[in-house]
């Protein structure tokens, strides 16, 4: 997320600087938008004159100290609330003093966020969507303690990387998760119980209700630890069975099982095209 995020401010024109934690880390995240950007060249999405200078205007470092002269600072790390209430504190020792700070936070509270720093009128949720350089909505999300000033850069900012704002409240789940996690966790649960194959449950909700993808797939590509984490906030947040995670999502977390990142979830992806897994009980 973060190197996508990255990748669409630099082909929008703007200064940019990534941050991660090692030098094995930036050279993995330079070279995730060096191929992206070849595809998007290769596509006829961006010319290899735009990509070069994209790429110009991108720096990777590794000490935080980097991110003393930014205007805004968006972080995109683990969907870990005390995580990022550690970064935060981090960052705000260390920002100028003007700089907006932006979580892209999928479920987390952003004022939880916020009171982590001096600057809670200066704080917002920026939440992209992955893939990011390709899908076109980012949630804005206002906490109790955001100023209207910095609600108007939020917005100004996703529309300058060619993004489609919507403003969201500080409520789990914002707009898209909200709606989007249980439809998920039913598709799980009519597995679970039999209603049909993994298979025909994705082939009934694209043609049925084109949907472009269908939904046990849609999890693989999500990442079926970062649903659990999510649908766990989302549970503790409302008490309601729509947002608990099904027995099986966790059984296939625990077992390693999270989808396309570890090359199995409910397809396995050691072929291609992808084909349904095997999973018992």
């Amino acid at each position: 997320m973060g190197a996508g995020i990255a990748q669409v401010c630099a082909v929008a024109g703007l200064d940019t600087v990534i941050r991660e934690v090692s030098d094995t880390l930036a050279a993995k995240a330079r070279a995730s938008i060096e191929r992206s950007m070849a595809k998007g060249v290769e596509k006829g999405k961006l010319t290899a004159d735009d990509a070069q200078a994209a790429l110009a205007r991108l720096r990777v470092e590794t000490e935080l100290g980097a991110l003393a002269d930014r205007d805004l600072v968006i972080e995109a790390i683990v969907e870990s609330l005390d995580a990022k209430r550690e970064l935060w504190r981090s960052v705000d020792e260390i920002a100028a003093p003007a700089a907006v700070f932006a979580t892209n936070t999928s479920s987390l509270s952003v004022a939880e966020q916020a009171a982590a720093t001096r600057r809670g009128d200066r704080f917002v949720g920026l939440h992209f969507f992955n893939p990011v350089p390709v899908l076109r909505l980012v949630e804005v999300v206002r906490s109790v303690t955001t100023s209207d000033a910095t609600v108007e850069t939020a917005m100004a900012f996703v529309r300058r990387v060619g993004k489609e704002p919507i403003l969201a409240r500080d409520t789990p789940g914002f707009v898209v998760n909200l709606l989007l996690v249980p439809y998920m966790l039913d598709a799980i649960r009519a597995f679970e119980g039999g209603v049909a194959s993994i298979a025909d449950i994705d082939v009934g909700m694209q043609l049925g209700a084109a949907m472009p993808t269908g939904p046990l797939s849609l999890c693989d590509y999500v990442g079926l630890d970062t649903l659990e984490r999510v649908a766990t906030v989302l549970y503790d947040a409302y008490r309601e069975r729509r947002y608990a995670p099904p027995p099986l999502l966790h059984r296939m977390v625990v077992s390693g099982w999270l989808g396309r990142k570890s090359g199995r979830g409910f397809y396995d992806y050691a072929e291609e095209p992808p084909r349904p897994a095997t999973i018992m009980g």
